[in-house]
């Protein structure tokens, strides 16, 4: 019989290759290991920095607030010009130009110290003109804060007093800001708090 079963055997059959590799147990049978590597990827999402969960999803961080680049740009900007003198001689000028317009309307009885007409409201335009001038033009602020000081003292006399004395303080204190101030000197703030270490560290 053994000799019957070998000698129906096909001899020549052509090669079929390697087995299949082994593929491992069928999805309804593979147990609690395909649930870890479908939860891969989330654990993986979960480890990234800057990473937040919510309602159970990881969620990217949110993006950086862009206000403390602004507040340090305008630093940088402010630092470079006359920056408080600029903007009181602006205020004087348009609060000298407020009280002329609404005050004549509304009062019957104006303080004028001097002649009406255009002089009442060109020297305040100047001395805006001027505030404006050294916020964005402070290679020229000398000649500038000259002018709206000289701006200031006559609408002393063609403009309500110089806007009932507020106007008249504020330009004096602009102009004077202005003229004095230093492209290379040191903020006042630093300089404060290095004359505070230093007296720390004396002391």
């Amino acid at each position: 019989m053994a000799s019957d079963s070998t000698s129906d055997t096909p001899h020549n059959a052509p090669y079929a290759g390697p087995p299949a590799p082994y593929a491992g147990p069928p999805a309804e049978h593979a147990g609690p290991h395909a649930e870890h590597t479908e939860a891969a990827p989330h654990a993986e999402a979960l480890t990234q920095p800057g990473a937040t969960v919510r309602s159970g999803t990881a969620l990217p961080a949110a993006p950086p607030d862009p206000a403390p680049k602004r507040r340090s740009r305008f630093a940088t900007w402010r630092g470079t010009r006359p920056f408080l003198g600029g903007l009181l001689l602006t205020l004087a000028g348009v609060e000298i130009m407020l009280t002329m317009k609404v005050l004549e309307s509304s009062l019957q009885v104006i303080l004028k110290a001097g002649a009406l007409g255009i002089a009442g409201y060109l020297l305040p335009a100047v001395m805006t003109l001027c505030g404006l001038l050294i916020l964005f033009n402070p290679a020229q602020r000398i000649f500038y804060s000259i002018i709206g000081l000289l701006a200031t003292l006559g609408s002393w006399v063609t403009s309500n007093l110089g806007g009932f004395v507020v106007g008249l303080i504020l330009g004096l204190l602009g102009s004077t800001l202005a003229f004095g101030w230093l492209p290379d000197q040191e903020p006042r703030r630093k300089l404060l708090r290095r004359r505070r270490r230093e007296a720390a560290s004396a002391g």
